[in-house]
C-alpha cells in the first residue's frame, strides 16, 4: 500500500501508510487501542477502501471474488459457524472445499492435535470455550492452502503456553513455506517468537518499523485496555477486539466466514453481502 488515508467523516483513522510485506514474511502491527490496526487489515482484506492512496494484495486491488478468497484467509472476529458441523467436520469441509488447490496446509487430523482440540472434536464449534472457538478459527485458516494471512489479534483468549506454539506455527511452517502473514497484536513476546516485522502505529501513522526495545515491555501497558479477557485464561469471556479501531466506525465485515471457508464453493445463508 502507498499513501493510504482513510477517514470516517472528519476523524481520520489512517493517514500517509506506506508498507510493502514481501512473501513468507511476517509482519505485526502494534500500537495501543485505537490507532487503526484492524482498520488497516480490513483495507488489506477489501472491507474499507481508503479515501486516497492505493492497496495492492497479490498484484491487484483486493477484491470480493472467489479468486481472492482463495488465495486470502482471514481470522478476526468470531466467524459465522455452520450449524450442524462438528469441529472435526468443520475442518474437513474447509478441506474438501479447497481439494483442488496446491500449497502447505495441515490435515484436519494434524490440526486436532496441534492445537489441542482432540477432547472436543466431535462437539459443535458453539459449545467450546472462547479459547477453543479462537484455537478452531486459526486451525481452520491452517486447513486451506493460502498466499496470505490476515490475523487481527489471533492471541486473544490464548494462554502463554499455546502462544509461543502458534508463533512457531506461524513463522517457520505458514511463512516457512511461503506464506505471508500480516497480524494486529497487542502481545511483544508473540510477535517477537514469530520472526515478525513489528511495524507501530500511533494516531494513524506508522512510526516505527521494527523499532521494538530490548526491554521486553508491550506497547500495552494497561492490561484493562485490551478487553475483558485474561489473556492467560483461555475461559474468560471477550475476544481481545480492538474496540477502539471500530468506534464509531461502520462494521469491518470481520465476522463474515469467507476467511475460513470459500464463498465460491459453498453457499453461506448466513453470510452478508458487503
Amino acid at each position: 500500500m502507498h499513501g493510504l488515508r482513510l477517514a470516517y467523516g472528519s476523524v481520520v483513522v489512517l493517514e500517509d501508510i506506506d508498507l510493502t510485506v514481501t512473501a513468507g514474511e511476517v509482519v505485526a502491527l502494534t500500537g495501543v487501542n485505537g490507532v487503526g490496526k484492524s482498520t488497516l487489515l480490513s483495507c488489506l482484506a477489501g472491507f474499507r477502501p481508503p479515501a486516497d492512496g492505493a492497496v495492492t494484495v497479490l498484484g491487484g486491488p483486493p477484491r470480493d471474488n472467489a479468486d481472492f478468497w482463495r488465495a486470502v484467509a482471514i481470522v478476526a472476529d468470531q466467524p459465522t459457524w455452520y450449524p450442524g458441523l462438528t469441529v472435526r467436520e468443520l475442518l474437513d469441509l474447509v478441506r474438501m472445499t479447497h481439494r483442488s488447490r496446491d500449497g502447505w496446509h495441515l490435515p484436519a487430523d494434524e490440526l486436532i492435535e496441534i492445537f489441542g482440540l482432540s477432547a472436543r472434536a466431535d462437539a459443535s464449534p458453539l459449545s467450546l470455550s472462547s479459547g477453543q472457538r479462537q484455537r478452531l478459527s486459526l486451525a481452520a485458516a491452517l486447513a486451506r492452502p493460502s498466499q496470505l494471512l490476515l490475523l487481527d489479534e489471533p492471541e486473544q483468549s490464548l494462554d502463554a503456553g499455546f502462544r509461543q506454539q502458534l508463533a512457531t506455527l506461524l513463522g517457520e511452517q505458514y511463512a516457512g513455506n511461503g506464506g505471508t502473514v500480516v497480524m494486529a497484536t497487542h502481545d511483544h513476546e508473540f510477535a517477537l517468537a514469530a520472526g515478525a516485522r513489528v511495524i507501530e502505529l500511533s494516531d494513524g501513522r506508522v512510526i516505527g518499523d521494527d523499532e521494538y526495545d530490548d526491554t521486553g515491555d508491550e506497547y500495552d501497558e494497561d492490561p484493562d485496555e485490551d478487553g475483558p479477557y485474561d489473556e492467560d485464561d483461555e475461559d474468560a469471556d471477550g475476544y481481545g477486539a480492538d474496540a477502539g479501531d471500530q468506534e464509531d466506525a461502520p462494521d469491518d465485515g470481520f465476522d463474515d466466514p469467507v476467511g475460513v471457508t470459500d464463498a465460491a464453493d459453498i453457499p453461506d445463508p448466513a453470510r452478508r453481502d458487503r
